[in-house]
């Protein structure tokens, strides 16, 4: 078996895109394993700084202060509740409102896809919105959370765009066989879509899990439907108000700091999604791109 022997230049070129991929590699994940290393680290001990890869004096006191915060456990639940409730309803909604106008014998498909897009530069403002869901006696309730999200343009147009792109033959011979538009979108669309799915699904999560300011605007008086980023941010703040003087934060706690209680909030936000991003990353690049080859 004879070895394929490489030039010069492919040895270079390989050598650069390992060193590039490897620089960039450690430029991404620094970030994160810094914020955890202080999460982990004594806060007076923290403010004095050098502390890169590893907890210099290694301590659990700054995520026990945010785990015990008050009614943390409820918003954790809550947000949970409204990431997969509201991912399922948004995916749902939005995959039909695809599959409609993406049919070219749909006679209003043009002028609905600009309605959307015009939805997407304007926007009532912030009154208006909040009285017409206290009119829909939606504020005060959990479903605030949910129902607004259910359509979104740009993820409507994305699994659109996605859709063109599948070839009519598959949708005129199911139909040849007998198969309605259910029949067609249930067995012979969605599966092609599971990784425009994928993606989609992974932005409505994203942005359900992160949302704290529905909380604080509709359901502020409402301490159980309260969420983990609401109570995470009334957390900073307070700790950043009594940060103001260090010397009385660590006369109180001993060991807690703002720099460190918030390097653990930041983690604590964060590490669900870290988890489970590596299962749906493979389908971004095939759900945002496959979509605009035609055939």
């Amino acid at each position: 078996m004879k070895l394929k022997k490489y030039s010069t230049e492919d040895v270079l070129f390989s050598a650069f895109i390992a060193i590039f991929m490897i620089v960039f590699l450690i430029l991404t994940l620094y970030p994160i394993l810094n914020t955890l290393a202080i999460s982990f680290n004594d806060g007076t001990d923290a403010l004095k700084g050098g502390i890169y890869l590893l907890p210099r004096k290694f301590t659990l006191k700054n995520y026990d202060t945010v785990l015990h915060k008050d009614n943390l456990i409820t918003g954790a639940g809550i947000t949970v509740a409204r990431t997969i409730i509201g991912t399922l309803l948004a995916l749902v909604t939005n995959a039909i409102l695809a599959f409609i106008v993406s049919r070219k014998n749909f006679i209003f498909r043009r002028q609905l896809s600009l309605f959307w897009v015009i939805t997407m530069y304007v926007n009532g403002g912030l009154i208006p919105t909040f009285v017409l869901f206290k009119n829909l006696n939606l504020t005060g309730t959990f479903w605030v959370y949910v129902i607004p999200g259910m359509v979104s343009a740009f993820n409507m147009l994305v699994i659109r765009t996605y859709m063109n792109g599948i070839p009519d033959s598959l949708e005129e011979s199911a139909q040849l066989d007998g198969a309605g538009y259910t029949t067609i979108f249930v067995k012979i669309i969605s599966p092609l879509c599971k990784p425009v799915y994928a993606t989609v699904a992974l932005f409505v999560a994203v942005g359900q899990w992160n949302s704290w300011f529905d909380a604080m605007l509709y359901n502020r008086m409402k301490g159980e439907l309260t969420t983990l980023q609401y109570e995470l941010m009334k957390l900073l703040s307070s700790v950043t108000n009594q940060g103001q003087s260090v010397e009385a934060m660590k006369n109180a706690t001993g060991t807690v700091t703002p720099t460190s209680v918030r390097a653990a909030a930041t983690m604590v936000t964060i590490l669900p999604i870290i988890c489970i991003y590596p299962f749906l990353q493979r389908y971004f690049v095939t759900g945002l791109t496959l979509g605009g080859v035609k055939e």
